[in-house]
């Protein structure tokens, strides 16, 4: 009988070493590595391929051609460099220059298969494309706002409301700041848009929303503000494999996205915080942004919804892309925007890369705004329409918020 034990015992351990191999097993190879000299060391493990090679918004640039709403535009795609192969099979770049702290995302191309880093285990999500995560901090830089600090952290929950609009439960990420569990106070709340094809997680894996937030407040930067990032996706209960959808690819290709649904159904959200959080439910104490297709919405939000939000954040914003018959959100623009500017809003904020292939809506919608003599702020930075500006553009955001 001890040695049928000792044998299941065995077979078991066999099993589990088995289920778990990738714990113990497998090459050493370190990847990325941030080097003294401010350069940066890729590596890639394949003594089979022919060619491997990194792409990643850390390169210089490449000028790439998209077709628009039937227009075709330039774009700025990431640069590539080719890894050279070494001992064991192991693939090598180390950058040729200092690499400027920030925030980038980065591939492989192995023989013509883009990858991500297998010995990289911090990986974004954007849309249905994985990338993997390099993130060059300084203290000083502005990248030192996306790392995590010994500072007090705020709470980040997954909360579900019902939607009458959709007809069904959807989900929003809610930030609540360091101590609100342990107080009594009411807070401020600003209210996070994502792009097309994005969920309400983008902000908070690709856009290091609550990092930013953490160390804002905790410099004394920021107001302490509960932040709520949505579900712009008004056909969708939540993101993908955190619904009841099962196992389906994400897509930019959903229903109801700009059509005035996701703007019709937002005061459910608002009526939804308002009544769960302790929040100050007034006009003064409101903010919305939101990147692309958010800052879309954020746009129409602020122009029908006056008396909810006192500033409004429109970075890359989408303005002009979506029929404006289509819903009565999109009608009477301009009678709306002057009734916005009557209300006397404490900010409107625009941001927008010089290279965004939006950059010339954006210019237009100011040009219209100071014909009107209405104010504005505007910031312009390098750049298109990607991740590292929408971080620039939330950190300057927030700091101006509830004064």
């Amino acid at each position: 009988m001890k040695k049928i034990l000792v044998a299941i015992a065995a077979l078991c351990i066999g099993l589990s070493a088995q289920a778990q191999q990738a714990l113990w097993g497998g090459p050493s190879v370190e990847s990325p590595v941030i080097n003294a000299d401010g350069t940066v060391t890729f590596r890639y493990l394949a003594p089979k391929a022919v060619k491997v090679e990194v792409t990643g918004d850390f390169l210089p640039t490449q000028k790439m051609e998209v077709e628009f709403n039937g227009n075709k535009m330039t774009y700025d795609a990431p640069g590539v460099g080719e890894l050279k192969e070494g001992k064991g099979g192991v693939w090598e770049y180390t950058t040729p220059f200092v690499v400027a702290p920030d925030l980038y995302n980065y591939t492989f191309r192995v023989d013509g298969n883009t990858v991500i880093d297998p010995h990289n285990m911090w990986v974004n999500r954007d849309v249905a494309s994985l990338t993997s995560v390099l993130l060059v901090a300084k203290e000083g830089a502005r990248s030192d706002l996306y790392a995590i600090h010994d500072v007090p952290h705020g709470t980040v929950s997954k909360v579900w409301y019902y939607s009458p609009t959709a007809g069904f439960n959807r989900r929003l990420t809610v930030y609540t700041p360091a101590g609100y569990e342990t107080s009594k106070a009411k807070y401020p709340v600003l209210y996070v848009l994502h792009g097309i094809g994005g969920d309400e997680d983008a902000w908070v894996t690709q856009g290091r929303a609550t990092q930013i937030l953490d160390n804002l407040i905790a410099r004394g930067e920021a107001k302490p503000m509960i932040v709520v990032f949505t579900n712009g996706n008004i056909s969708q209960e939540a993101a993908p494999l955190e619904n009841s959808n099962g196992y389906v690819n994400p897509t930019m290709n959903l229903p109801q996205t700009m059509e005035g649904t996701f703007e019709t159904a937002f005061p459910e959200i608002v009526k939804f915080i308002d009544g769960r959080y302790r929040t100050i439910a007034k006009k003064q104490s409101r903010a919305v942004c939101g990147l692309s297709m958010g800052g879309f919405h954020t746009l129409n939000l602020s122009l029908n919804y006056p008396d909810y939000f006192n500033y409004s954040g429109m970075f890359s914003a989408a303005i002009g892309v979506s029929d404006p018959t289509v819903s009565p959100m999109y009608m009477d623009f301009d009678a709306k925007l002057d009734r916005y500017f009557a209300k006397k809003p404490a900010l409107l904020w625009i941001g927008c890369g010089k290279t965004d292939f939006l950059y010339q809506a954006n210019l237009d919608f100011m040009k219209k705004m100071d014909e009107k003599g209405y104010k504005y702020s505007y910031m312009e930075t390098d750049g298109g329409h990607i991740w590292k500006n929408w971080r620039i553009y939330l950190s300057e955001f927030v700091p101006l918020l509830f004064k």
